[in-house]
């Protein structure tokens, strides 16, 4: 095997999350780094999904960033084959702040304001998974679990339900150091 497309990151903050009992599978994901390294630059990157009315259209849907190019190679390289691939990008801040105790990451984008923080965290440890269907590329790096997660959209306290484990088979509360994707 060849690796045609790749990705690494710094600072990684994650939360996949459903915003009330009712709510079949997750309708909040920010999957965001304070840097993202692609073939074709370097930028903070990320994703967003906010459908909090499961029989709407999403609120908020894409890949982040304030470079486009990094944000559509990550959509269109690393992402190919999944729902995220062709996803639009929006131009937008994020920041992200991670120390011993908390982790925090913020996106700016269309007039709204999401706020995650992820806390009570486990043993850091290093990962090595293989492609599935819902996520078609390689991951490793290293994670940090959080027994703690916040959301507020727009200064506004969200309800989060957390699930035992993401569509990828990972952890759905994480930051993550550094890693890398590739296919």
């Amino acid at each position: 095997m060849s690796v045609k497309s790749w990705i690494s990151w710094e600072g990684g903050v994650n939360l996949i999350a459903k915003t009330g009992s009712d709510v079949e599978t997750p309708n909040f994901i920010m999957h965001v780094a304070r840097v993202v390294h692609t073939p074709g630059g370097s930028a903070p990157c990320g994703m967003i999904f906010w459908q909090p009315d499961p029989a709407a259209a999403p609120l908020a849907f894409g890949f982040v960033s304030t470079d486009s190019q990094v944000a559509s190679y990550v959509a269109e390289q690393i992402f190919a084959g999944t729902p995220f691939q062709g996803a639009p990008f929006l131009q937008g801040q994020i920041h992200v702040e991670i120390d011993d105790d908390t982790a925090s990451a913020t996106i700016e984008i269309l007039g709204k304001k999401f706020q995650t923080s992820l806390a009570q965290f486990r043993e850091s440890s290093i990962i090595s998974r293989k492609p599935v269907p819902s996520a078609p590329f390689y991951q490793q790096g290293i994670e940090t679990i959080a027994d703690h997660a916040s959301l507020a959209v727009n200064d506004r306290p969200v309800d989060l339900i957390i699930p035992p484990e993401s569509i990828t088979g990972g952890p759905c509360t994480f930051v993550s150091a550094t890693g890398l994707y590739a296919r």
